[in-house]
């Protein structure tokens, strides 16, 4: 009996570490009951791909979430956390209006990622001005897309461009054009 009381002194004693250990261990199932109602959310509206994405962001939302929470139970104010969310928040603001930057990247990222338009798998007709380019979505990446071109060549395009940049989505593999024949270098000859 003796032994009991002295593991309750103990455990009242480190109450905090005991209620970390508890959100510790309640992370995976916390995470686990998010994906289900995730998953029963989205069923048959978004593709795989962005299924793992959704899932990723979720993951570290719910981290996010527990993190602050324990940060608030063991006595630490929010007012630092709040001037670092400011921060961040300020620098995101400036990444959607600084084109050149990278971090303007990883804003257009956060934008495709919202956006269900274009898919892994989608060919698109990216239009410059008078230029386009056409390809089939490879990749997806925090910084670029990945397209196959109908030459089979692999063009890496930044995403702040596609996103800025008007985008046909295809409904079907464009046909391969043959090039003009072009003249050779050099003066015109005159036939006589």
């Amino acid at each position: 009996m003796n032994y009991i009381v002295s593991i309750v002194d103990f455990l009242l004693a480190q109450y905090r570490l005991v209620i970390t250990l508890v959100v510790i261990l309640l992370f995976p199932i916390s995470i686990r009951l998010c994906k289900q109602l995730l998953a029963h959310l989205t069923k048959g509206k978004i593709d795989s791909h962005r299924q793992q994405r959704a899932e990723l962001l979720l993951r570290i939302i719910v981290a996010l979430l527990l993190t602050c929470l324990l940060l608030v139970f063991w006595g630490i104010e929010l007012k630092g956390l709040l001037v670092l969310g400011s921060s961040l928040f300020a620098m995101l603001g400036v990444a959607l209006f600084a084109g050149w930057s990278l971090l303007s990247n990883l804003t257009s990222f956060l934008i495709m990622f919202i956006q269900n338009d274009c898919r892994i798998g989608s060919w698109v007709r990216i239009i410059d001005g008078a230029n386009h380019i056409e390809g089939r979505i490879t990749e997806m990446g925090l910084m670029h897309i990945a397209l196959q071109h109908l030459d089979g060549h692999k063009v890496i395009y930044p995403n702040n461009l596609f996103v800025t940049r008007p985008v046909m989505v295809l409904t079907s593999e464009p046909t391969k054009k043959e090039a003009p024949m072009k003249r050779p270098l050099g003066p015109k000859r005159s036939r006589l």
